[in-house]
């Protein structure tokens, strides 16, 4: 009985393989099969304008000409079926490094437009190479004749000898795709890291020993190579949503990173390496390691009393604004190459680097625990943190250790107070770089950004209503509104105010604390506008000031990615409205509460009356941050609750 069970298992496994090798896809170029000409919509997303019916991928190492070479061969598919909206993806780029000494080649190059039986070849002339920058390149060219219904096809061959750009292989894209599958062949010799990215299934996922597979003559090189075959079916488009960090966390695809290679002499040379390895390395880098050398140039730009300063922390800051009103960031983010403090420090102006390790150098000249981290900004994805991949780091930053509180500072943004990182770096973690052994840090974002407003209005004999209101925003709600409005003139900021509240005129309006980065930035102004008044029945919109979260954004039906808003925020919103001897409550609102679990968040509003006024207060917190996309459904809603207290809901008060 045992043995006829391991037997019925054996003959399972069979077939399960059989079937399995049976589920690749194949397409022969040039030949569109008479489904995929007939095809006019995509069932899984009506609203493509195109889908990729079939597109695969293959990295092999061979030896040509007598040179070990990598060779990437694609071949991709096309469906148009709204050639309208389609004319974007008409247009194809491929990258290619156009080193000084080598450079990528691309050859078996062919692009095809069918139209049933009718064939457009992209010709020569339409084929265009363009330099990027000093590095890569891209051959781009744009489809013609295209237009519902057409299948456009094209492939090519990438000849390298730049083994680390071995790419691996995007599965999803911005077209939703049929199949898409990559193939590899890899000698033993060439040592890769490979990981998955995003949480789409492999419909093929196979990996297999070829004894024999790569040598080259008159040397003992004789290895034997990885056979791997990956595919994905029916993968959705990707499409951008809001507060999201970089698609490059989330988008399906296989990525390598090459860990060691021995050569056909037995040499071998690593490539990924421990941290250890990168901690000493930086010691001694003739970039950013010979960049921290320079205390003594930035203790003489220092004056006496900063120097002097018994308060570290006091000390610490007086550093920070110094270097952050001196410089003028570039718009560079160029972290490693051509870093030179001294000489942006003369120009004021630099590089996120070069401002950064200025702040650092001027940290240490006053004799305080400062040193650098390395951080990928969430634009740019978050770094591998398995092993150091330093092409996955696009920023530096100034970390502080003061007593027993951390800190971590960039200098390079003007509205940036101290300890509150610009909000373009908001993305987890960054690496310390310590003499004594690199380390992991969380990114803790600024607790308190508070928006305020307390708003008091009364009536004017003529049924008019006037009011003064005071606003009062903390944290990244101040940066946002230094930055919108530091730059205009005191009669554009009005203009910009009454355009927001609509149909009221603003006098009187003033700022505090406009450049004063440590203190909440204020607004002061009288208002006068007219309510809505039906015969003896006036309606008055609660919430005519506060202009935040009047719009759920969270509209999708369902989510891809996770929410990241990237820090905690708070809104309270008070009016009181004096009804004096004109007016009585005819209609008041309810007061009503919206949790998130978990003390995630919350929206309260409340309505009371007594001794002749009404007051209002709006309470919005969301505590929490970062949530998963099992959390949408929640969030919408929440949003959307918070959004009908602020929208549906009027006072009416009919005239005594």
């Amino acid at each position: 009985m045992k043995l006829k069970n391991n037997l019925s298992v054996f003959i399972l496994i069979l077939i399960f393989n059989y079937s399995y090798s049976q589920m690749r896809k194949t397409a022969d170029f040039g030949k569109p099969t008479q489904k995929e000409l007939d095809l006019k919509t995509y069932d899984k997303d009506p609203e493509a304008s195109g889908v990729v019916l079939f597109e695969s991928g293959n990295n092999k190492i061979e030896l040509i000409d007598g040179y070990i070479r990598l060779i990437k061969k694609v071949h991709r598919k096309i469906k148009v079926i709204n050639a309208k909206n389609f004319e974007s993806y008409a247009t194809i780029e491929i990258p290619y490094i156009k080193g000084t000494n080598s450079k990528e080649k691309i050859t078996d190059f062919k692009a095809i437009t069918h139209n049933n039986q009718l064939v457009t070849y992209v010709t020569g002339d339409k084929v265009f190479d363009i330099d990027i920058n000093e590095d890569w390149s891209m051959k781009r060219f744009t489809f013609s004749n295209v237009k519902d219904g057409s299948v456009l096809e094209y492939k090519y061959t990438l000849i390298s000898s730049f083994f680390n750009n071995f790419d691996g292989w995007d599965f999803k894209g911005e077209l939703p795709k049929m199949y898409s599958e990559f193939g590899m062949e890899l000698p033993g010799n060439f040592i890769y890291n490979k990981s998955l990215v995003g949480s789409h299934p492999l419909y093929i996922n196979e990996a297999k020993l070829r004894e024999h597979c790569f040598s080259i003559p008159g040397t003992f090189l004789d290895a034997s190579c990885e056979i791997g075959l990956y595919a994905m079916i029916d993968l959705p488009a990707y499409k951008e949503e809001d507060y999201m960090l970089s698609k490059e966390n989330y988008i399906e695809r296989l990525d390598f990173e090459l860990m060691k290679y021995t050569n056909y002499k037995g040499e071998k040379k690593i490539f990924t390496k421990k941290w250890e390895y990168v901690d000493r390395e930086f010691k001694n880098d003739n970039e950013i390691g010979r960049q921290l050398n320079h205390n003594a140039f930035f203790k003489n730009q220092l004056s006496e009393a900063i120097l002097s300063n018994p308060n570290e922390l006091e000390k610490a800051k007086a550093i920070y604004y110094f270097i952050q009103k001196h410089y003028n960031w570039n718009n560079s983010y160029k972290m490693y190459e051509n870093i030179n403090v001294k000489r942006a420090y003369e120009k004021k102006s630099g590089t996120i680097s070069e401002i950064n390790l200025s702040l650092i150098n001027a940290l240490q000249a006053a004799d305080l625990d400062a040193k650098f981290a390395m951080h990928s900004t969430r634009d740019n994805g978050l770094p591998t943190k398995a092993y150091p991949v330093l092409t996955d780091f696009n920023y530096l930053l100034a970390y502080l250790k003061i007593g027993n509180k951390t800190y971590l500072l960039d200098a390079t943004d003007g509205y940036s107070p101290f300890n509150i990182l610009p909000f373009r770096t908001l993305n987890k973690e960054v690496r310390v770089m310590d003499r004594k052994g690199s380390y992991w840090m969380p990114i803790e974002p600024h607790a308190k950004n508070v928006n305020f407003i307390n708003a008091q209005i009364s009536f004017n004999e003529d049924e008019s209503i006037i009011g003064n209101v005071n606003e009062i925003h903390t944290g990244y709600h101040a940066i946002s509104l230094r930055k919108s409005n530091n730059n205009k003139s005191h009669d554009e900021r009005v203009l910009a105010k009454e355009k927001n509240e609509i149909d009221i005129e603003i006098t009187k309006y003033s700022v505090e604390n406009e450049n004063n980065l440590e203190e909440p930035y204020k607004e002061k102004y009288n208002v006068l506008f007219d309510p809505e008044i039906a015969g003896t029945t006036l309606y008055v919109n609660p919430f005519i000031f506060q202009k935040s979260l009047l719009v759920n954004p969270f509209k999708e039906e369902k989510r891809q990615f996770p929410i990241e808003f990237g820090y905690p925020s708070s809104n309270t919103y008070l009016l009181k409205i004096n009804l004096g001897d004109q007016y009585q409550v005819d209609q008041l609102p309810k007061s009503k509460t919206v949790k998130l679990p978990e003390n995630a968040g919350s929206c309260t509003v409340a309505y009371s009356e007594a001794n002749g006024s009404i007051n209002v207060r709006l309470n919005y917190k969301l505590n929490a941050y970062s949530f998963s996309t099992d959390y949408y459904e929640t969030l919408k809603e929440f949003f959307e609750k918070v959004v009908e207290f602020q929208t549906k809901d009027i006072i009416v008060l009919k005239k005594i």
